[in-house]
């Protein structure tokens, strides 16, 4: 069974903590196979999880940017609002969709260093 990296991070702490899942799911005031499919990447983990985690297991502050990171790298499900964007912009925004599935590793780097260096055109 494969975990996403908040998966891995909630299993880590909760090993520390002598705590199984059940207990994380009380915590967290959801189900078991929710809180299952949040770890394997089949669900988003829920914003209001992070502050829950911090205050259960007294997260450290480099611990909460661990956290924040592991949840970031676990998205399965991104939203892009264009209502503001120029019609270049949401041209772009498609395509990148449709050609998502498809791309090889070569081509994300690509994409991935370009948008780096506009964002750093803009620091």
């Amino acid at each position: 069974m494969a975990y996403t990296s908040f998966g891995e991070f909630v299993r880590i702490l909760r090993v520390k903590h002598h705590e199984v899942m059940g207990d994380m799911a009380k915590v967290l005031e959801v189900s078991l196979p929710f809180l299952s499919a949040v770890e394997n990447g089949k669900k988003n983990v829920p914003t209001e999880w992070i502050e829950k985690i911090t205050e259960h297991y007294g997260l450290s502050e480099q611990e909460q940017k661990s956290l924040a990171e592991a949840i970031e790298e676990s998205k399965t499900h991104f939203k892009i609002v264009a209502s503001n964007a120029g019609n270049m912009k949401r041209k772009t925004a498609l395509q990148f969709a449709r050609s998502f599935d498809e791309m090889d590793d070569e081509t994300a780097l690509k994409i991935l260093a370009l948008l780096r260096k506009q964002e750093d055109k803009t620091e």
